[in-house]
C-alpha cells in the first residue's frame, strides 16, 4: 500500500549553523528565518539512517562553499520489500519478476516476456532459457560481479542478471545536500547518465540519455553521480545504461519499486513507481518523494487528479507560491527522474 508519511527523526540531533528552520507539517516544506525554502531533514526516516544527520561545509558542483546536510544511509528501504527481479521459468507470472524499460514504457518481466524476447527485440540471438523452460539467472556474488561490469564475458550472454541484497554488506553511503539550494545561471543537463558540468547545453539526443556513464557497470550505479535521495535513504540513480545491458545480451530488471542492486553501491532506484514514502500536499498537488542533490524537492509526476504540470522546464521543474522551485519526476518507463539540475549539486561518497 502506498504510504503517506511525515516522520520526525526521533533521537536525531541536528546542527543548523545558526539558521533555524520551520516545517509546514502538512506539506513537508521548510523555510529558514528569511523565508527561503530549505531542505527539511526531519522528513528522512530514522530507520534508513546509519548515523544522525549533521551539517558540514562542502563545496558544491559550481565551486560554491555551502552548508550541507550530511546524510549517511544504509541504502535499505524500510517501507517496502526488495525484489523479485528475474523469473526462473517461462511459465512464471508477473509476481515472480520485476520491470524493464523500453521506448518509454514499463514492462513486466514475467516468463512470457523472457520467452518472447527474440520477437520483442527482433533478434534471434535472444534465448534466455533452456529446453525445459528454465531461465538462466545469475545465482552468486561472483556471477553478479562478472555480469554487472563494462566488459561482460560471453559466458553470461542470455542471462538475467540478479544481484541480491545479501551480496552487499557493511556498505553505507553519505550524501551532502545543500541546506539552501543555490540556483545555477544555466541548468546542468544530465547527459550519458552524469551531470554535464553546468554548461547549460542539452545533450543532442535530448535529456536524459541512456548510454553508460564512463566506467559505469551495466547494472547502473557506482559512477559517482546521484540524482537525489528518497526519504527512506535510498538514492535516485541516473538512467540505467540499458543499451549496454542489451548489447551484452543480458537483462538486469528493476523490481516493482523501480530499484535493483549494484554489488558496489547496493540498492538504488531508476524509476519512481509510487512505492516509497511520500508527503501529501493539502492543495491536491502531487506528493513529495525526496530531494534532488541540489536541495530542490522532488514530487511525483501527477497530482491528485491525475494531471501533469504543463509548464515544466527542461529539468522537469517549475515554481509555485507554496513550494517555490521544485521538480516533478518523469514517468517510470522513461528510466529517468529529471532532465537536468537547476541548482548546484552536493556530493556523495561510498563508505
Amino acid at each position: 500500500m502506498k504510504q503517506i508519511i511525515a516522520m520526525a527523526l526521533s533521537g536525531i540531533f541536528l546542527l543548523f549553523s545558526g539558521n533555524s528552520c520551520s516545517s509546514d507539517e502538512s506539506s513537508g516544506l521548510a523555510t529558514n528565518d528569511e523565508g527561503t525554502r530549505t531542505v527539511d531533514p526531519t522528513l528522512f526516516l530514522a530507520d534508513g539512517l546509519a548515523e544522525p544527520i549533521t551539517t558540514v561545509e562542502k563545496t558544491l558542483s559550481d565551486g560554491t562553499v555551502a552548508t550541507c546536510y550530511k546524510i549517511t544511509t544504509t541504502s535499505t528501504p524500510t517501507e517496502h520489500q526488495m525484489g523479485p527481479w528475474c523469473p526462473t521459468h517461462i511459465s512464471d507470472g508477473a509476481d515472480k519478476g520485476g520491470k524493464w524499460f523500453e521506448n518509454g514504457e514499463l514492462y513486466d518481466v514475467d516468463g512470457a516476456f523472457i520467452e518472447n524476447m527474440a520477437d520483442f527485440y527482433s533478434d534471434a540471438t535472444w534465448k534466455m532459457y533452456d529446453e525445459n523452460g528454465n531461465i538462466y539467472v545469475t545465482n552468486s556474488l561472483e556471477d553478479c560481479q562478472n555480469a554487472a561490469n563494462p566488459n561482460v564475458g560471453e559466458e553470461y550472454e542470455n542471462f538475467c542478471v540478479e544481484c541480491l541484497p545479501s551480496y552487499v554488506t557493511d556498505i553505507t553511503l553519505t550524501y551532502y545536500i545543500p541546506v539552501t539550494p543555490v540556483k545555477l545561471d544555466s541548468p546542468d543537463y544530465i547527459s550519458d547518465g552524469i551531470p554535464g558540468g553546468g554548461g547549460g547545453v542539452p545533450p543532442t539526443d535530448g535529456p536524459p540519455a541512456d548510454g553508460p556513464p564512463p566506467g559505469d557497470a551495466p547494472m547502473g550505479g557506482g559512477d559517482g553521480s546521484v540524482i537525489g535521495l528518497a526519504f527512506n535513504g535510498v538514492n535516485f540513480d541516473p538512467p540505467a545504461p540499458t543499451s549496454a545491458i542489451l548489447d551484452a545480451y543480458t537483462l538486469a530488471p528493476m523490481d516493482d519499486n523501480g530499484g535493483h542492486v549494484n554489488p558496489n553501491t547496493g540498492y538504488h532506484y531508476h524509476a519512481a513507481t509510487g512505492m516509497t514514502t511520500k508527503i501529501a500536499q493539502d492543495d491536491g498537488h502531487s506528493a513529495m518523494i525526496g530531494y534532488a542533490m541540489d536541495g530542490f524537492p522532488m514530487f511525483e509526476r501527477l497530482d491528485d487528479n491525475g494531471n501533469e504540470p504543463t509548464d515544466l522546464d527542461d529539468c522537469r521543474g517549475h515554481t509555485d507560491d507554496t513550494r517555490g522551485y521544485h521538480y516533478h519526476v518523469a514517468a517510470a518507463g522513461t528510466n529517468s527522474f529529471i532532465g537536468c539540475f537547476a541548482g548546484a549539486q552536493g556530493s556523495f561518497e561510498i563508505n
